[in-house]
């Protein structure tokens, strides 16, 4: 609600449904059970060439989604703007921790990568990779190491990642489960695209042919993902495309919290604002307003990355893996 404080730290004593219960250490009041407001209930960030919004929905009690966005400079001097978006499995214990445990180790891992002139499509590899192994830590008991906990493959912390790199007039995305990226021309006469394959039951069905797209995302298996980070997952298969747009444009990377209301690409382009490139900011707070106006039933996060063509002469210093 306006004018609610923003988290419930040590210094929130009181309920903000009830004003009388005493708040748990879990955040949850003892008199009512009313879950307080936390920091990442409703998060933003802007940097000059890309934004993220993160909010935690209209049905779920946290927001068990996270991001990082952060800019490097390449070997040459030219920029490298990262954005990383995860989703907590929320079937799954401490969802939120693994969420932000993986987009702060896939960033850093950019981050690091990045300057040193790894190739962005190799430095997203890497960082999917550091980012699976963080999230594998959390499984660990602290006190008798990972190798002692015979239940640290049991439903252990697990989140989707996906992210995207724009350097050198390159456009690299990579992903682990079923957050997606889509590209936006500015020129809307131009076709928008998806630039990622969901690990998900519906897309396995389609991929095998044995079912159409309505047909397999109107069933009730259609979420269930395959691919994702955790102790407990399946052998670990990073996906990482690099492409080269011809027009300039934006990059949206989101969680399903979002696409569910704009699936296909032509409904993600009609959501987003025409000036989206200009903004970045106000193009992820109105996308994250089109899932709330919709419904808001998941945690929806979104990042959104302009892309420019780079000028005549200047070339881009990679080729398309």
């Amino acid at each position: 609600a306006p004018g609610q404080a923003p988290a419930a730290g040590p210094a929130a004593k009181v309920c903000v449904a009830c004003r009388t219960g005493r708040i748990d250490p879990d955040g949850y009041c003892e008199n009512c059970g009313h879950a307080q407001p936390r920091e990442r209930d409703h998060t933003e960030q802007e940097l000059d060439a890309v934004a993220a919004v993160s909010d935690r929905g209209l049905r779920h009690h946290r927001n068990e989604d996270a991001f990082a966005v952060s800019a490097a400079a390449l070997p040459d001097g030219s920029p490298a703007v990262v954005a990383i978006v995860c989703d907590g499995v929320s079937s799954a214990t401490r969802p939120d921790e693994a969420s932000a445990a993986a987009a702060t180790a896939a960033n850093e891992a950019l981050l690091d990568a990045l300057p040193r002139g790894t190739h962005p499509q190799q430095a997203m590899h890497e960082a999917i990779v550091a980012a699976a192994e963080s999230v594998n830590l959390l499984a660990a008991d602290p006190d008798q190491g990972p190798e002692h906990d015979p239940h640290r493959h049991t439903n252990a912390p697990a989140c989707t990642l996906v992210g995207a790199i724009v350097a050198s007039g390159l456009l690299v995305v990579g992903w682990v489960g079923d957050s997606r990226v889509y590209w936006v021309p500015d020129d809307r006469t131009a076709p928008p695209a998806r630039l990622t394959e969901d690990d998900s039951w519906a897309a396995q069905m389609v991929a095998a042919g044995l079912m159409n797209e309505a047909e397999a995302y109107a069933d009730e298996r259609a979420h269930a993902i395959t691919g994702w980070l955790g102790a407990d997952a399946y052998e670990l298969e990073p996906h990482t495309a690099s492409f080269k747009p011809d027009r300039p444009g934006v990059v949206v990377v989101c969680t399903d919290g979002l696409w569910n209301y704009a699936e296909a690409a032509h409904e993600m382009a009609l959501a987003a604002p025409a000036d989206a490139a200009a903004r970045p900011l106000h193009c992820a707070q109105v996308l994250v307003g089109h899932a709330l106006d919709g419904g808001g039933h998941d945690n929806v996060t979104v990042a959104v990355l302009p892309f420019a063509v780079p000028e005549q002469g200047a070339g881009s210093a990679y080729g398309t893996a």
